[in-house]
Protein backbone atom coordinates (compact mmCIF):
# COMPACT_ATOMS: atom_id res chain seq x y z
CA UNK A 1 0.00 0.00 0.00
CA UNK A 2 1.44 3.62 -0.81
CA UNK A 3 1.66 5.86 1.80
CA UNK A 4 -1.73 6.84 2.65
CA UNK A 5 -5.65 6.19 1.18
CA UNK A 6 -8.22 8.11 1.28
CA UNK A 7 -11.62 6.41 0.89
CA UNK A 8 -14.78 8.23 0.62
CA UNK A 9 -18.05 5.49 1.22
CA UNK A 10 -21.16 7.59 -0.15
CA UNK A 11 -24.61 6.20 -0.31
CA UNK A 12 -27.83 6.21 1.50
CA UNK A 13 -29.42 5.56 4.88
CA UNK A 14 -29.95 1.88 5.11
CA UNK A 15 -27.50 0.58 2.47
CA UNK A 16 -24.45 -0.48 4.57
CA UNK A 17 -22.33 2.36 4.40
CA UNK A 18 -21.72 2.62 8.16
CA UNK A 19 -20.99 -1.29 8.58
CA UNK A 20 -18.62 -1.25 5.32
CA UNK A 21 -16.77 2.00 7.02
CA UNK A 22 -15.97 -0.22 9.71
CA UNK A 23 -15.19 -3.42 8.02
CA UNK A 24 -12.45 -1.46 6.22
CA UNK A 25 -11.11 0.45 9.39
CA UNK A 26 -10.83 -3.17 11.10
CA UNK A 27 -9.26 -5.04 8.35
CA UNK A 28 -6.41 -2.02 8.10
CA UNK A 29 -5.85 -1.89 11.82
CA UNK A 30 -4.92 -5.54 11.83
CA UNK A 31 -2.85 -5.18 8.82
CA UNK A 32 -0.62 -3.14 10.89
CA UNK A 33 -2.03 0.43 9.64
CA UNK A 34 -2.71 3.75 10.99
CA UNK A 35 -6.56 4.45 10.79
CA UNK A 36 -9.06 7.58 10.99
CA UNK A 37 -12.47 7.51 10.06
CA UNK A 38 -14.87 10.03 10.13
CA UNK A 39 -19.00 9.34 9.40
CA UNK A 40 -21.88 12.41 8.68
CA UNK A 41 -25.73 11.04 8.52
CA UNK A 42 -27.74 13.30 9.63
CA UNK A 43 -31.18 12.11 8.46
CA UNK A 44 -30.08 8.79 7.09
CA UNK A 45 -32.89 6.49 8.87
CA UNK A 46 -35.00 8.44 6.36
CA UNK A 47 -32.94 8.23 3.23
CA UNK A 48 -30.45 10.68 3.50
CA UNK A 49 -27.49 10.91 2.78
CA UNK A 50 -24.71 9.11 3.93
CA UNK A 51 -20.47 9.70 4.05
CA UNK A 52 -17.58 8.21 5.35
CA UNK A 53 -13.95 9.08 4.92
CA UNK A 54 -11.50 6.32 5.69
CA UNK A 55 -7.98 7.65 5.78
CA UNK A 56 -5.54 4.40 6.02
CA UNK A 57 -1.74 5.17 6.20
CA UNK A 58 1.79 4.49 8.12
CA UNK A 59 0.46 7.62 10.14
CA UNK A 60 -2.81 9.45 9.99
CA UNK A 61 -3.40 12.50 11.58
CA UNK A 62 -6.89 13.83 10.58
CA UNK A 63 -10.01 11.62 9.48
CA UNK A 64 -10.99 14.24 6.40
CA UNK A 65 -10.57 14.06 3.20
CA UNK A 66 -10.50 17.38 1.12
CA UNK A 67 -11.83 18.13 -2.08
CA UNK A 68 -9.77 16.46 -4.76
CA UNK A 69 -7.11 14.26 -2.27
CA UNK A 70 -10.08 11.24 -2.50
CA UNK A 71 -8.14 7.81 -4.14
CA UNK A 72 -10.96 5.09 -4.17
CA UNK A 73 -15.01 6.85 -4.05
CA UNK A 74 -17.40 3.76 -3.01
CA UNK A 75 -20.53 4.98 -4.18
CA UNK A 76 -23.27 2.52 -3.24
CA UNK A 77 -25.55 4.84 -5.17
CA UNK A 78 -25.43 7.08 -8.68
CA UNK A 79 -26.34 10.69 -7.49
CA UNK A 80 -24.32 9.90 -4.72
CA UNK A 81 -21.37 9.02 -6.82
CA UNK A 82 -22.49 12.40 -8.76
CA UNK A 83 -22.68 14.86 -5.66
CA UNK A 84 -19.11 13.56 -4.13
CA UNK A 85 -17.17 12.98 -7.55
CA UNK A 86 -15.11 16.38 -6.93
CA UNK A 87 -13.71 15.45 -4.09
CA UNK A 88 -12.01 11.74 -6.27
CA UNK A 89 -8.36 12.50 -7.48
CA UNK A 90 -7.72 13.46 -11.27
CA UNK A 91 -6.53 9.23 -11.09
CA UNK A 92 -8.87 8.22 -8.51
CA UNK A 93 -10.77 5.34 -8.82
CA UNK A 94 -14.81 5.36 -8.54
CA UNK A 95 -16.55 2.35 -8.18
CA UNK A 96 -20.16 2.86 -8.43
CA UNK A 97 -23.16 0.40 -8.08
CA UNK A 98 -25.45 1.24 -10.44
CA UNK A 99 -28.31 0.99 -7.82
CA UNK A 100 -31.12 4.30 -8.30
CA UNK A 101 -32.74 5.41 -5.41
CA UNK A 102 -35.37 8.42 -5.76
CA UNK A 103 -35.03 11.00 -3.28
CA UNK A 104 -38.09 12.66 -2.06
CA UNK A 105 -38.18 15.61 -4.46
CA UNK A 106 -38.16 13.17 -7.49
CA UNK A 107 -40.57 10.78 -5.97
CA UNK A 108 -43.55 13.07 -5.16
CA UNK A 109 -42.87 14.83 -9.44
CA UNK A 110 -40.59 18.04 -7.88
CA UNK A 111 -37.31 16.90 -9.77
CA UNK A 112 -35.78 14.53 -11.97
CA UNK A 113 -33.12 12.24 -11.11
CA UNK A 114 -29.86 12.50 -13.11
CA UNK A 115 -29.44 11.00 -16.58
CA UNK A 116 -26.23 9.92 -18.12
CA UNK A 117 -24.26 9.54 -14.32
CA UNK A 118 -21.71 7.64 -15.89
CA UNK A 119 -20.66 9.71 -18.34
CA UNK A 120 -20.46 12.69 -15.90
CA UNK A 121 -18.05 10.48 -13.79
CA UNK A 122 -16.14 9.50 -16.92
CA UNK A 123 -14.87 13.15 -17.15
CA UNK A 124 -13.67 13.16 -13.81
CA UNK A 125 -12.08 9.80 -14.14
CA UNK A 126 -11.00 7.11 -16.73
CA UNK A 127 -11.05 4.71 -13.85
CA UNK A 128 -14.52 3.17 -13.03
CA UNK A 129 -15.42 0.43 -11.76
CA UNK A 130 -19.72 -0.19 -12.56
CA UNK A 131 -20.95 -3.31 -10.92
CA UNK A 132 -24.66 -4.15 -9.95
CA UNK A 133 -24.36 -5.05 -6.15
CA UNK A 134 -27.90 -5.46 -5.33
CA UNK A 135 -28.20 -8.10 -7.97
CA UNK A 136 -24.82 -9.29 -6.93
CA UNK A 137 -25.90 -9.71 -3.21
CA UNK A 138 -29.17 -11.34 -4.47
CA UNK A 139 -26.93 -13.88 -5.92
CA UNK A 140 -25.59 -14.40 -2.60
CA UNK A 141 -28.81 -14.53 -0.46
CA UNK A 142 -29.82 -10.85 0.19
CA UNK A 143 -30.11 -7.72 -1.19
CA UNK A 144 -28.80 -6.69 2.52
CA UNK A 145 -25.35 -7.95 1.20
CA UNK A 146 -24.75 -5.50 -1.42
CA UNK A 147 -22.46 -3.42 0.55
CA UNK A 148 -20.39 -6.33 1.43
CA UNK A 149 -20.38 -6.64 -2.56
CA UNK A 150 -18.92 -3.07 -2.87
CA UNK A 151 -16.10 -3.83 0.11
CA UNK A 152 -15.18 -7.16 -1.93
CA UNK A 153 -14.95 -5.01 -4.98
CA UNK A 154 -12.51 -2.64 -3.24
CA UNK A 155 -10.65 -5.27 -1.39
CA UNK A 156 -8.67 -5.53 -5.22
CA UNK A 157 -7.02 -2.35 -4.44
CA UNK A 158 -5.58 -2.26 -1.14
CA UNK A 159 -2.41 -5.09 -0.42
CA UNK A 160 -4.53 -6.68 2.14
CA UNK A 161 -4.57 -10.71 1.78
CA UNK A 162 -8.32 -12.19 1.19
CA UNK A 163 -8.03 -13.91 4.84
CA UNK A 164 -7.86 -11.08 6.71
CA UNK A 165 -10.88 -9.41 4.73
CA UNK A 166 -12.59 -12.71 4.95
CA UNK A 167 -12.03 -13.42 8.98
CA UNK A 168 -13.11 -9.48 9.49
CA UNK A 169 -16.11 -10.16 8.09
CA UNK A 170 -16.86 -12.93 10.43
CA UNK A 171 -16.03 -10.85 13.32
CA UNK A 172 -18.53 -8.02 12.23
CA UNK A 173 -21.97 -9.57 11.00
CA UNK A 174 -24.35 -10.88 12.56
CA UNK A 175 -23.62 -15.07 12.66
CA UNK A 176 -27.01 -15.84 10.70
CA UNK A 177 -25.44 -13.91 7.58
CA UNK A 178 -22.50 -15.03 7.79
CA UNK A 179 -22.39 -17.40 4.51
CA UNK A 180 -24.23 -14.99 2.23
CA UNK A 181 -21.78 -12.12 3.05
CA UNK A 182 -18.82 -14.43 2.52
CA UNK A 183 -20.39 -14.80 -0.74
CA UNK A 184 -21.52 -11.46 -1.08
CA UNK A 185 -17.41 -10.88 -0.64
CA UNK A 186 -16.47 -12.94 -2.97
CA UNK A 187 -18.76 -11.77 -5.60
CA UNK A 188 -17.76 -8.11 -5.56
CA UNK A 189 -14.02 -9.26 -5.34
CA UNK A 190 -14.15 -11.48 -8.79
CA UNK A 191 -16.48 -8.55 -10.66
CA UNK A 192 -13.21 -6.42 -10.49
Amino acid sequence: MKKMVNIMLVGVGGQGVLLASELICRVALKSGYDVKKSEVHGMAQRGGSVVSNVRIGEKIYSPLIARGETDILLAFEQMEALRWINYLKKDGVAIVNEQKIMPLFVAIGRGEYPKRTFEFIAKKTDKIVRLDALELARKAGHHKAANVVMVGALSNYLDVDEETWKKTVEEIVPPKTLKINLKAFELGRKTV
